[in-house]
């Protein structure tokens, strides 16, 4: 699964690693614990004035809120997407087919039990490049919310030792079908398996990120085993 993740990507590089339209800088801070409930950064596909579509940031409650939900309680229960039934699942299905989004991050959480207690560990890309995780998002008009969830899919070699999921990552050559609503499905399916790149890496980090109350740079460091 996914369930806690971090940003510290500068506003130059995520303007060009994601091809994004805007010229303007948002509000954006890094964020080294990010969690369920919150806000989170999402990437979607919107259209333009005289035909064709850009990217463009937009903010999402993470844990998905289907339109059609009249209780947002049900979020806790929907951080992350199975990618092996997203697209059957009455909950997830319609934004599967239309409403898919990036989720830009530098790497998310794990925990490994251990004699001491669960030991967080810190994923990410060995190069230091952004981490994207598939997304789906959705717009509850009833409640005013947008929300959204994650993808995982069964955990590649890397990452089995840790945990039997792992969130679906796309590499930027997969964004544009991604974002591509009207691509055949087959190709979306082929997305979302386990991931197949070698470039990940972990390390061990302090227990203080197990508190949401603690979002401090120090949360990615490495401590000793």
């Amino acid at each position: 699964m996914c369930g806690r993740f971090f940003r510290d990507v500068s506003w130059a590089t995520l303007r060009e690693w994601y091809d994004l339209f805007s010229v303007t800088s948002p509000n954006l801070e890094p964020r080294y614990n990010i969690a369920p409930t919150q806000d989170v950064m999402i990437i979607g596909k919107a259209r333009v004035k005289g035909g064709g579509t850009r990217r463009e940031i937009r903010w999402a409650h993470w844990g998905l809120i289907p339109s059609w939900a009249k209780d947002a309680r049900m979020a806790g229960n929907m951080i992350n997407a199975r990618a092996e039934t997203v697209a059957e699942k009455p909950a997830f299905r319609a934004a599967f087919k239309r409403r898919r989004c990036l989720v830009p991050a530098d790497g998310f959480f794990e925990w490994i039990k251990t004699p001491d207690g669960k030991q967080p560990f810190n994923i990410h890309h060995s190069d230091g490049h952004p981490m994207t995780f598939a997304g789906l998002w959705e717009e509850n008009e009833e409640l005013g919310v947008r929300s959204c969830t994650f993808l995982t899919s069964a955990a590649n070699d890397f990452m089995r030792p840790m945990h039997h999921r792992m969130p679906v990552l796309l590499n930027p050559d997969q964004y544009d079908l991604w974002l591509d609503y009207d691509a055949p499905a087959d190709q979306v399916q082929e997305l979302i398996k386990p991931y197949r790149g070698n470039d990940l890496e972990a390390w061990p980090v302090s227990k203080a990120v197990n508190s949401v109350r603690n979002d401090e740079r120090g949360n990615l460091d490495k401590v000793k085993d």
